[in-house]
């Protein structure tokens, strides 16, 4: 789903959003409550998420292409390839599908509808999140108010005043604004109209939207 970048922005991504990923990880464990017996479709992800939590489930992690490195995980792990837009399973194939922050990545919202159908479709649970678009700090870049701008303003501010935007190139930056579209609170009932749509909050404001189905 997403693009990849350099290693160092992304420890730096990791480290500053660890709280809310732990915080929200113990709350998946506690309303979905996966055994090592479930079956965990997670798309667009990576083991990170779930070695906070020391998951023993059976989860399957789909991306584009497979990492270099899909060896060094647990047992209870496996990387296939695949698009979360059009999903290579039948319908119910597992016990969950989660995503996080991944839904935004997509670029238009076609192709957003055509990712929550995929995956509300594959599982009986579902557990997908995403940054809020009504929270001030956008956390791709890692900085304040940027993605309310227009993008022609966006893609100055990207480049030179934001870490991410400093420590890359300018086709970088331009590839990763294509391909951003956070979503509101109204678009995300929209695409679960079945699901709860949790709101994680942070000062206040909503600075997440998760889809569950139970």
């Amino acid at each position: 789903m997403k693009i990849q970048h350099h290693t160092d922005i992304n420890k730096i991504y990791d480290f500053f959003f660890f709280f809310f990923r732990t915080k929200r990880m113990k709350e998946f464990m506690l309303i979905c409550q996966p055994t090592n017996q479930t079956h965990i479709l997670d798309v667009g992800g990576t083991a990170y998420n779930w070695t906070i939590i020391d998951s023993e489930s059976k989860i399957t992690l789909l991306n584009l292409s497979v990492p270099s490195n899909s060896n060094a995980i647990p047992d209870n792990f496996s990387y296939t390839k695949g698009d979360g837009t059009n999903l290579q399973y039948q319908d119910n194939s597992f016990d969950i599908c989660f995503s996080n922050s991944v839904i935004e990545h997509l670029g238009t919202y076609e192709k957003q509808i055509l990712f929550a159908k995929e995956v509300q479709r594959v599982a009986k649970k579902i557990w997908i999140q995403t940054p809020a678009k009504a929270f001030f700090f956008e956390p791709h870049w890692l900085a304040p108010f940027i993605h309310y701008f227009p993008m022609r303003i966006q893609r100055k501010m990207a480049k030179h005043f934001t870490l991410r935007g400093r420590l890359s190139d300018q086709k970088y930056v331009d590839n990763l604004l294509a391909e951003l579209r956070l979503l509101t609170f109204k678009e995300m009932k929209e695409l679960f109209p079945d699901c709860e749509i949790r709101i994680e909050r942070f000062l206040g404001m909503p600075k997440s939207y998760i889809a569950i189905r139970q």
